[in-house]
């Protein structure tokens, strides 16, 4: 009987990121749909479906996926299953993270995002992983989402008063791919800002949401792409993240492309055909994260 090469993909698992319940859950409020043809919403059990890196390449390095879809919907196929395959092509393992979105509105991402980088840590020996090595990758919105797990990753907004909740959630590395990171109307995405805030947010939680007022040395390294003509998030959101990365003393890189629109996660022109992958790639390579840990 023939066997699966160690080289080949692993069957993908999904796992309930709150089994125990999930907090403030609507229990009306129907269930998920796809839209748009391969995007979801409607979620109200977030998941997260893990994709092991192939044995014969697994490096212990874990990220965990944070698709874009403007806090409505997720497009879990080209930000998330496509990116996956191709970081565990790398010797990645990956976590497609299903969050809740508009439904629920903040703090609901936050304490989703969070939860799953406590339960990939709390369960890193079983995964495979290095707890010490376990960072994100966020598109658009889903960047949004990433950036503020990488600094509001001890805030009480993202705590539910379970056992979980004493694991360091703050991700060891993250990577914004054209992300929304203020929640400014000068520069946000309206979408995104009106989903996870409402349409009258106070001037604290918009004060809370834009992130780059919340980085400090303490927060982890960062990798950001943009292009500067894309039409749905200005490129000034990833320039005023790493503004604040540089001042704190975080260490950044930003890539800034000329052309390249938003969207479409691995499939993304950003840079050209396979550019901001190879960008990518070279980043982690560089912080040592592709090296068996």
């Amino acid at each position: 009987m023939p066997t699966a090469s160690p080289s080949a993909p692993a069957a993908p698992c999904v796992l309930d990121l709150w089994p125990e319940g999930v907090p403030g859950l609507k229990p009306d409020g129907g269930s998920e749909r796809i839209v748009e043809e391969t995007r979801v919403a409607n979620i109200h059990r977030p998941t997260l479906t893990f994709y092991p890196a192939p044995a014969a390449l697994a490096n212990g390095t874990a990220v965990i996926i944070c698709p874009g879809g403007g806090y409505v919907r997720l497009a879990v196929e080209t930000d998330g299953v496509l990116v996956a395959r191709w970081l565990n092509s790398l010797g990645v393992a990956a976590f497609v993270l299903k969050s809740r979105l508009v439904e629920y509105g903040q703090p609901a991402p936050l304490q989703d995002v969070l939860r799953a980088l406590r339960t990939v840590r709390a369960g890193a020996a079983g995964f495979g992983v290095s707890a010490d090595r376990v960072g994100l990758f966020g598109f658009s919105a889903g960047g949004h989402l990433s950036a503020c797990a990488a600094t509001l990753y001890d805030h009480p907004a993202g705590r539910t008063g379970t056992a979980l909740d004493a694991v360091n959630a703050r991700p060891d590395f993250a990577a914004l791919i054209y992300p929304v990171i203020t929640m400014d109307p000068a520069l946000t995405h309206p979408m995104s800002r009106d989903a996870l805030l409402g349409p009258a947010p106070s001037p604290e939680l918009v004060a809370l949401y834009s992130v780059e007022r919340h980085v400090t040395r303490n927060t982890p390294p960062c990798l950001l792409l943009h292009s500067q003509d894309d039409t749905i998030v200005p490129v000034e959101n990833s320039v005023e993240f790493y503004l604040a990365l540089r001042r704190a003393g975080v260490p950044a890189e930003l890539h800034l492309y000329e052309r390249g629109g938003h969207g479409l996660g691995l499939l993304s022109e950003i840079g050209g055909p396979g550019e901001w992958p190879r960008r990518a790639e070279a980043w982690l390579r560089t912080r040592g994260l592709l090296a068996k840990g």
